[in-house]
């Protein structure tokens, strides 16, 4: 007996789950979009792309060579400048959390000679989904 009660609350909880994924997937598939319009300005450098994911009160972090970095969306969008997307880039969402309307993305985005790892803290709006901040690091390949 105890093992079909354990059986059902299994068998709950896994529906239960399931029929949550269900009912996340149009949002999960908003931030994907959020997320691509990010690596697509990224690859391309078109930072009207990278800032239509960003919310204007985003900032960017990471710890390079000693030194903590904080830098603000605007700052950050004028480093890009126009290019040809590389042949070799590869860019990917590793992760999803997602938690009401507040999750946290890992992303990847590898080149010919580095891999950054991103993790956006993301927030939905009535505008939509926006990265709202981003800490991010970068290994060289070997």
């Amino acid at each position: 007996m105890r093992k079909l009660i354990t059986a059902s609350i299994l068998a709950s909880v896994f529906f239960l789950n399931a029929k949550a994924q269900q009912g996340n997937a149009s949002e999960l598939q908003q931030i994907e979009t959020t997320v691509n319009w990010y690596f697509d300005g990224w690859a391309t450098g078109d930072s009207t792309k990278v800032g239509r994911a960003m919310h204007s009160t985003c900032h960017l972090k990471f710890f390079r060579d000693g030194k903590f970095s904080d830098i603000t969306r605007a700052d950050y969008l004028s480093r890009f400048k126009l290019h040809a997307r590389p042949d070799s880039l590869i860019t990917r969402i590793a992760s999803i959390d997602l938690t009401g309307n507040i999750a946290s993305v890992k992303a990847e985005i590898i080149t010919a000679t580095d891999i950054f790892t991103d993790y956006f803290n993301m927030i939905k709006t009535n505008e939509g989904w926006f990265i709202t901040d981003k800490i991010s690091t970068r290994t060289p390949k070997k």
